[in-house]
């Protein structure tokens, strides 16, 4: 195993340890590939592999990894068991990206409830899934594209809407609250936030969108699930779709 050296930051003065991740997956040459595109980044260090649930959660145990990136469908024990040990072990703090073949709701679902910081699809081009195990080791939730729609659906089922949202006032200024559900303001800079975010985007994808430095992102995120009362991101984006906020 390679030395557990830091990589340079963006800028080139700020060091940061890289993303330490433990890959699951029970097909060899998909862990092998992977493997490869994400030590393409100098900001990730994979530092185990399992082919099972019960492997990959011992794997997680012995080198306390950032992320755990996690197949679903595996012989013996499977990924969502895998999912709900690793996120119940007081022992560990790492976060759990599921990353799978089946674009199916349900294991959606099940994964959100295991404890998943998020769903992606293993045809997911490289630079996203870089960037996403940068984010989901960040905090941030993420869900693929390809199923935000039907998770929206499943949570709005059976709910009306509560009506139009209001549109944030021109005259106002970017740090002016403005009320865009009933009881509910957030500024034009958390708004717009909140749109991206419904969009999918990650933190460093909205920063880029906004002109933004990435912290100014998270402070903006974390306002915005704080003023929703809300648990999360994924939480947040149905939030926006029910009062009408997603574009």
């Amino acid at each position: 195993m390679r030395d557990e050296g830091v990589a340079a930051g963006q800028d080139g003065t700020a060091p940061r340890r890289p993303v330490r991740v433990v890959l699951v997956d029970d097909q060899p040459l998909m862990t092998a590939g992977i493997r490869m595109i994400l030590e393409t980044d100098p900001g990730i260090r994979v530092v185990a592999t399992a082919a099972d649930g019960a492997s990959g959660v011992a794997e997680a145990r012995r080198t306390h990894p950032d992320l755990v990136c996690m197949d679903v469908e595996m012989p013996g024990v499977d990924g969502l068991e895998a999912t709900r040990r690793l996120t119940s072990d007081p022992g560990l703090r790492c976060a759990v990206l599921m990353l799978t073949t089946f674009q199916r709701e349900e294991y959606l679902v099940a994964s959100l409830r295991a404890g998943a910081c998020g769903y992606l699809l293993k045809n997911t081009p490289p630079e996203r899934l870089i960037a996403a195990v940068h984010s989901a080791a960040a905090g941030d939730a993420l869900v693929a594209p390809e199923l935000t729609g039907a998770l929206i659906r499943r949570a709005l089922s059976g709910q009306a809407p509560s009506g139009d949202a209001a549109e944030p006032s021109l005259a106002a200024g970017p740090d002016d609250p403005v009320e865009v559900s009933p009881g509910v303001e957030l500024t034009p800079r958390e708004t717009d936030v909140l749109r991206l975010m419904a969009e999918g985007l990650s933190n460093g994808e909205i920063a880029a969108r906004m002109v933004v430095g990435r912290a100014t992102v998270k402070t903006h995120v974390s306002n915005v699930l704080m003023k929703l009362g809300v648990r999360d991101r994924v939480q947040a984006v149905v939030w926006a779709h029910r009062h009408g906020l997603a574009r």
